[in-house]
């Protein structure tokens, strides 16, 4: 495979990969962004290049510190509100070519699963509670019922001993 041949494949790979991909420059400009990037953030390639990355990101610090400490920052996810995002992301600074890169996982849709999750579980402890109030309130209905009826019925059998007892019957 020739250099040509390499490049182009690297190139496809970029553009096809379903992760996102951005590169800064040491100021912190965005230099390249990738098709899956621009799609989990709904940008254009074009209105971002050569902007400042806080305009998208918010918050670059993670990038600053890994181009200061010269190291990868592993795996950590985060947030976009802003942009509906949930990614995981991966920072690595390349010096040599004074660039910062980051590898971003679309975690959106697991998300939106785990809180749904959470949500459902939520309800459904609402639901038992509620179910196990109601069958707490009958009970003591019923054994409220139970203690009239059994009041009502020692008083009769009550009266009803006196009554032997004085020969009434």
């Amino acid at each position: 495979m020739s250099g040509a041949q390499r490049k182009s494949l690297w190139e496809l790979l970029w553009d096809y990969d379903p992760n996102g991909l951005i590169v800064l420059d040491r100021d912190m400009n965005v230099q390249i962004v990738n098709p899956a990037f621009c799609r989990m953030f709904g940008v254009e390639a074009d209105a971002i290049l050569d902007q400042p990355a806080e305009q998208i990101l918010d918050d670059v610090d993670e990038f600053r510190r890994a181009w200061q400490r010269d190291e990868v920052v592993p795996s950590r996810e985060r947030h976009y509100a802003q942009h509906g995002v949930y990614v995981r992301k991966v920072l690595f600074p390349i010096h040599d070519q004074q660039i910062i890169a980051c590898i971003m996982v679309d975690l959106t849709h697991e998300q939106q699963q785990r809180e749904e999750l959470q949500r459902l579980k939520r309800e459904t402890a609402k639901q038992i509670n509620e179910v196990v109030d109601n069958q707490m309130k009958v009970a003591q209905e019923i054994a409220g019922l139970l203690g009239e009826t059994t009041a009502e019925t020692k008083v009769s059998m009550l009266r009803l001993l006196q009554m032997i007892e004085q020969g009434t019957v």
